[in-house]
């Protein structure tokens, strides 16, 4: 009898600690989970703050340009020089703050446009050109063809460029859009630009910072990337372009009218196309970077400022 006691005492023992072992098991993993949804929620609001520091930023970069009255736009201006706000943009905040880069649009290549004139083909195949990108002449030609081909309407082979009998015989096929470029991204797509031209390696630099979707054509020559400096006119040297952006720096330089250029010592007999080139611009890129702890978040967005200046309209915006 004693035995059959001691046996089920034993048995209750085991069945007792068994049942907290699972109680402790429960436990534990209850405040495990507590603790993970009070981390998410904490980074959800953290994220929430540096993405409304982030949109001040924008905001900040739009009242920037809209301040702008004057009569051209250069790199001498307060939206192209951004260290000072973005390096403030704590004290504005509660622990929050911004980083805040504006880039000129204008001063890019619309690289939609080359189908609508030819001397915007010319500047795209003298960018190519550029020993910086290690091209030959016949490669060259063919992307400039191949890029016309992606955007023309017609299926008609320009050159040795490249319609839907080229992009349908590819081990993955897909048609040739035959229609403007809706993100520069597209431009990986179109025959005979690796993603070593469009990034960039090693020395060379990327082609694709140099492109835009949404200027007008005309380059702003006040605000333009040395190498597309460059590409404006056979005749500039690397020489004259570095002349060029230290003429454009100088606060003291009138920069309103676009034959500056000619100012520059040795340039007077350099001719860039006129249609080519501006002094104003009317589309900017934004992005500000918002930051708390070690949460970041992105909003970027392209404005186009209208005539007057005072306002502007968006032409793409993300959150990231």
């Amino acid at each position: 009898m004693k035995k059959i006691l001691l046996n089920e005492r034993g048995v209750a023992l085991i069945l007792v600690i068994l049942m907290i072992s699972v109680i402790i098991t429960v436990t534990l993993q209850l405040n495990i989970s507590s603790r993970s949804e009070i981390y998410e929620a904490a980074n959800l609001g953290d994220g929430m703050r540096a993405t409304y520091a982030a949109k001040s930023g924008f905001y900040m970069g739009e009242a920037l340009l809209t301040e702008d009255t004057n009569n051209f736009d250069s790199l001498n201006e307060d939206w192209a020089k951004l260290e000072a706000a973005s390096a403030e943009s704590g004290i504005l905040f509660n622990g929050e703050s911004f980083r805040l880069n504006v880039e000129d649009e204008s001063g890019r290549i619309s690289i939609n446009k080359i189908v609508e004139a030819v001397e915007y083909r010319e500047l795209l195949r003298r960018f190519l050109s550029l020993p910086e990108f290690n091209l030959d002449e016949q490669q060259v030609s063919d992307i400039v063809d191949a890029i016309k081909d992606w955007i023309d309407e017609d299926d008609e082979i320009t050159g040795f460029g490249a319609e839907n009998l080229y992009y349908g015989g590819l081990e993955k096929p897909y048609a040739c859009k035959n229609a403007p470029l809706d993100c520069i991204e597209e431009l990986l797509m179109i025959r005979g630009v690796t993603k070593d031209l469009y990034y960039g390696s090693g020395e060379m630099p990327g082609i694709a910072g140099h492109f835009t979707l949404y200027s007008e054509g005309m380059i702003n020559i006040n605000t333009a990337p040395s190498l597309i400096l460059k590409a404006l006119s056979d005749d500039i040297t690397g020489e004259m372009v570095s002349d060029m952006d230290e003429f454009r720096r100088d606060e003291e330089n009138n920069l309103s009218d676009s034959l500056w250029y000619k100012s520059v010592q040795g340039m007077d007999g350099v001719t860039i196309t006129p249609s080519l080139i501006t002094t104003k611009s009317t589309t900017f890129r934004i992005t500000s970077t918002g930051y708390l702890n070690d949460i970041s978040k992105r909003v970027s967005g392209t404005i186009e400022r209208q005539s007057n200046n005072r306002t502007v309209r968006i032409l793409s915006w993300r959150v990231d």
